[in-house]
């Protein structure tokens, strides 16, 4: 049952990556609830994962001209400086204390969507 998990949960991330979503949103928490994995675990699970999607999405979305290259090189210096500093960190928190950071993270950015999904009805109204 567990390998049917990790098929879904792959399969599903996959596709949000390929949005340009971030598929980390399904994969974690299907990592950590699901199959029990723990929640350090999981994340750099998802880092490896993260890699080879971000590459096939990335050549589609070049090719249908979706990127802006001179923002993307300007985003990924930073990004990069930030990826550092945020491993840094992870590997120094208790898995338990990462389940809670980025439990509260997602459910922020839940609460944001909503709060833009009921603005945008209201405005439009």
């Amino acid at each position: 049952m567990t390998v049917i998990w990790i098929i879904i949960a792959g399969f599903l991330s996959g596709i949000i990556s390929g949005m340009g979503i971030g598929g980390g949103a399904i994969l974690i928490p299907a990592l950590t609830f699901l199959i029990g994995m723990e929640q350090k675990n999981a994340q750099c699970t998802n880092l490896m994962y993260f890699i080879p999607t971000a590459v096939f999405a990335l050549i589609v979305h070049i090719k249908n001209k979706n990127v802006e290259i001179k923002s993307a090189v300007s985003i990924l210096i930073f990004a990069v400086i930030g990826a550092i500093m945020g491993g840094i960190i992870a590997v120094r928190l208790e898995s338990g204390l990462l389940k809670k950071l980025f439990g509260t993270f997602l459910a922020v950015l839940a609460v944001r969507e909503i709060y833009i999904i009921f603005k945008e009805k209201r405005d439009a109204g």
